[in-house]
C-alpha cells in the first residue's frame, strides 16, 4: 500500500473518533441527569448516603442474641427450611462437593476460607478466624457488610430467628457439633 491508502485509513479512524466524541458531548448536554435527592430503595448491607452531609452512615448494629439461651430452643425444622436457600450454592452434606460456594459441613468452629479445593476471594482470605455462632450470625445477615469484597452475592437473612434456626440446624448436621455456649448470667 502506498502512503495515500494509509492516509485514508488514518483519516477514517480519526473522523470516527471525532464523531463519537461530538455525539457523546451533545447527548451529555441534552440529557443531563441529576442525582436523586434521597435513596429510593435501600439494599441491606450497603451504606446509606446521608442527605445532610453527603457522607456515608454505617448500618445500625444489631444486638447479638445469647446463644446459650436461644440455640437449645431454636426450631431445627424451620432451620432446615431456611437452609434450602443456602443449598442453592453450598452443599451441607458430609464430604459433599464445593459448588458456587464452599461445602458447609462442620462450618461452625472451622477456620474461615479453609475448605480445600475452593477458590476464596482475597477479602475472605484476609481473616482465618474460626466461624463462631456470633460471626456466622452477623455474616448471614449481610455477607457484604461483614466481609466487603466477598464473592458471596447473597443479600443475607434479615430475620434473626431464621439465622438462629439455621445455625441450630447446621449444628445438628455435624458429627461432633460445636458446643452451645453457657447462657449469659442476667445482669442485676
Amino acid at each position: 500500500m502506498d502512503s495515500w491508502e494509509w492516509n485514508k485509513i488514518a483519516g477514517a479512524v480519526l473522523g470516527t473518533v471525532m464523531f463519537i466524541l461530538v455525539v457523546r458531548f451533545a447527548t451529555q448536554s441534552l440529557f443531563e441527569v441529576e442525582p436523586p435527592a434521597k435513596e429510593a430503595y435501600h439494599v441491606e448491607g450497603t451504606l446509606a448516603v446521608a442527605s445532610t452531609g453527603g457522607g456515608t452512615a454505617a448500618p445500625a448494629e444489631e444486638t447479638v442474641p445469647d446463644f446459650g439461651t436461644v440455640l437449645p430452643t431454636a426450631d431445627v425444622t424451620a432451620g432446615k427450611a431456611v437452609s434450602a436457600r443456602c443449598e442453592q450454592c453450598h452443599d451441607i452434606s458430609k464430604g459433599g462437593p464445593n459448588k458456587i460456594g464452599p461445602e458447609l459441613w462442620n462450618v461452625i468452629g472451622r477456620p474461615r476460607a479453609s475448605e480445600a479445593g475452593f477458590s476464596y476471594s482475597s477479602a475472605m482470605m484476609g481473616d482465618h478466624a474460626a466461624w463462631t455462632y456470633e460471626s456466622l450470625f452477623k455474616y448471614l445477615k449481610s455477607p457484604q457488610a461483614m466481609v466487603p469484597g466477598t464473592k458471596m452475592s447473597f443479600a443475607g437473612l434479615r430475620s434473626a430467628t431464621d439465622r438462629i434456626n439455621l445455625l441450630a440446624f447446621l449444628r445438628t448436621e455435624e458429627d461432633s457439633p460445636a458446643p452451645i455456649p453457657a447462657p449469659a448470667k442476667p445482669s442485676k
